[in-house]
């Protein structure tokens, strides 16, 4: 057997801990994240978004501990020396790799309008309401133009074309009422 895998050293040992961490960061951007089910069984995923325990925060921070790990035993220094100084770097790479990924995290956008942010809009009736009948409202929220079945509050017809403000929403159906002008008030 090779004599320098039988008695291996330090420097070995942290460029193991770091080909190790490498390996399964690029297996995690590959496949995703590996260990999903401990990063969001825990207390530190705060709002949603990334944890602290996700795979490639670890295996970021295990690359670097090993790699920093390695400089430090080659240039002299002891391993407890060269373990902190790995330990400190992988903790600040992991710590840069985490607010990134939650910063992307934050910046996603939705365009998903829920039924209840209609209550309060103005739409148009673009099918008539006969009395105690429904008919249908097309609204605009946001870029987003909506339409909706719809009832009259009041159980009177309202016609087409007319403007209206949607009081309740109920279900599938937004209960409206004509839009009141400044000369009504």
């Amino acid at each position: 057997m090779p004599e320098l895998l039988q008695q291996p050293s330090a420097f070995l040992v942290f460029l193991g801990l770091s080909a190790l961490g490498f390996g399964v960061l690029l297996i995690s951007l590959i496949f995703g994240e590996l260990f999903d089910f401990l990063a969001h069984d825990t207390d530190f995923d705060h709002g949603g978004g990334p944890s602290f325990l996700s795979s490639r925060v670890l295996s970021v921070l295990v690359t670097a501990f090993g790699g920093l790990g390695a400089i430090g035993v080659n240039a002299g220094m002891s391993i407890a020396a060269s373990s902190a100084m790995g330990f400190a770097g992988g903790v600040a790479c992991a710590g840069v790799v985490y607010w990134f990924a939650r910063f992307l995290y934050s910046q996603q956008a939705t365009t998903m309008v829920t039924t209840a942010d209609l209550v309060g809009h103005t739409a148009r009736v673009i099918i008539g309401i006969p009395a105690s009948g429904v008919g249908q409202v097309r609204c605009q929220s946001g870029e987003e133009i909506i339409d909706k079945v719809a009832r009259s509050r009041s159980g009177d017809a309202i016609t087409e074309n007319s403007l209206v403000t949607i009081d309740q929403v109920l279900g599938e159906i937004v209960i409206v009422q004509p839009l009141k002008t400044t000369s009504e008030n």
